[in-house]
């Protein structure tokens, strides 16, 4: 293979010209075609705001796990081609959530005694306590569902004993009521997304704790996709992205792939692990959970590896000023070079009326990583993905860059590298 890194500019870094992105959402049922709409609407938004030509090519689906979609950015002297793929988890996703109402409640109920039994419940909260109330005002929802209909059973039951009813028929009534108003309930708790977060973290728990999951296979499925792209050389720069628990999956996929073929990143594209808004943490900081944590450790000491962790104070879904390594209780020493942690304002991409439409909204402010902002900022997903400006840099110099590309500025030499759109630091 041949090492691009030192063709670009005088410091090796210089543009990229060629991207391969690979995306792995988080625990969402929506699939390849929403995650494709939500990218187009934020394209949209991000060429109102640049002065950059965007074009993004129709969805391509390549097979059952992955899709794909073509992305290039111009100015004036330059472009930068991205090929975006996306892991497909959705069908694995929409069979956990289709599964009978009252499954989802006790499955729940299981998490949520498990976890305070264990200890990781106190652990989460130590470590972000926004974090342990996002996740205890979901428990408080699932108790609720619960509540409802065996209150409901139970009152029915009293009034058909009331009624003259037998013992044994009022309890099967007083069984069924409770029954139906948790069937009932279902559309509610769908809505209010306990049953998302009931199926994301009864998943979460069995991979932690090393037992078969699903996860299994998007893992590998997603390793081997990350060799057979570095091994082509089509790119500069290969990034792997994850949002929320693809945080969790996009680093168990890296490590994968680094266990296979231990020089990825070394020659060829450069290796980029991006993670945002992670919940991974949330994940290590069980106390089975160890094969998370060899995970971490794996990554962290990686050097032919750039990892970026994006974290936003804002997003309580998230942990917040927070170090994945030694936070959760990892230590490798001083072969450290990763993460990077780059700390996020979404209040800097929005007007303030826009920042207060979504500001309360939880989940909406949990995605706002991978939308643009409806003005220019230091942090811009597509600026991330599809610049010519490599991702690996990007935290250390993001107001260079975003200065670079508003006045963009610097052509390209004749041979089509850069000098490069940016200055190069000493």
């Amino acid at each position: 293979m041949h090492d691009r890194r030192g063709d670009d500019g005088p410091d090796g870094r210089g543009c990229v010209r060629r991207r391969h992105v690979i995306y792995v959402a988080g625990y969402d049922p929506r699939g390849a075609e929403g995650y494709f709409e939500l990218f187009a609407r934020a394209c949209d938004r991000f060429e109102r705001s640049w002065p950059s030509a965007l074009t993004v090519q129709p969805l391509e689906i390549d097979s059952s796990d992955f899709a794909h979609w073509l992305v290039e950015l111009r100015g004036p002297y330059w472009r930068t081609a991205t090929r975006y793929e996306f892991l497909r988890l959705e069908r694995f996703i929409r069979a956990d959530m289709t599964q009978p109402a009252v499954g989802h409640l006790f499955r729940g109920l299981g998490w949520s005694a498990a976890d305070a039994a264990s200890g990781v419940q106190l652990r989460i909260f130590r470590a972000s306590w926004r974090f342990g109330l996002h996740l205890l005002y979901f428990q408080l929802l699932l108790i609720a569902w619960l509540a409802l209909p065996l209150g409901t059973g139970l009152v029915l039951g009293a009034l058909a004993e009331t009624f003259g009813w037998s013992a044994p028929a009022a309890a099967g009534i007083a069984l069924l009521a409770a029954f139906a108003a948790a069937a009932a309930l279902s559309p509610v708790a769908r809505k209010r997304g306990i049953v998302q977060i009931v199926c994301c973290w009864t998943l979460m728990r069995k991979f932690g704790r090393s037992r078969p999951t699903w996860l299994d296979h998007a893992i590998d499925v997603g390793a081997r996709r990350v060799i057979e792209a570095a091994e082509s050389n089509a790119a500069d720069e290969l990034v792997i992205v994850g949002h929320s628990t693809g945080g969790m999956i996009s680093s168990a996929i890296v490590a994968r792939a680094l266990e296979i073929a231990p020089d990825l990143g070394r020659k060829g594209p450069r290796l980029v692990l991006l993670t945002l808004g992670s919940v991974m943490p949330a994940v290590a900081l069980h106390p089975a959970a160890q094969r998370i944590r060899t995970i971490i450790g794996r990554l962290a000491s990686a050097s032919n590896l750039a990892w970026i962790d994006c974290q936003s104070r804002k997003d309580v879904m998230c942990f917040s000023n927070f170090d994945p390594v030694t936070g959760t209780g990892v230590e490798v020493g001083s072969s450290r070079c990763n993460p990077r942690v780059w700390p996020i304002r979404f209040k800097d991409m929005m007007s303030p009326e826009a920042y207060t439409s979504f500001r309360r909204n939880f989940f909406r402010v949990h995605y706002q990583y991978i939308m643009a902002g409806n003005r220019p900022a230091p942090y811009d997903y597509i600026c991330l993905v599809a610049s010519p400006m490599a991702v690996a840099e990007w935290p250390a110099r993001h107001r260079e860059y975003m200065a670079a590309l508003l006045r963009d500025e610097r052509p390209v030499r004749a041979d089509g590298t850069c000098d490069s759109i940016v200055s190069v630091s000493p």
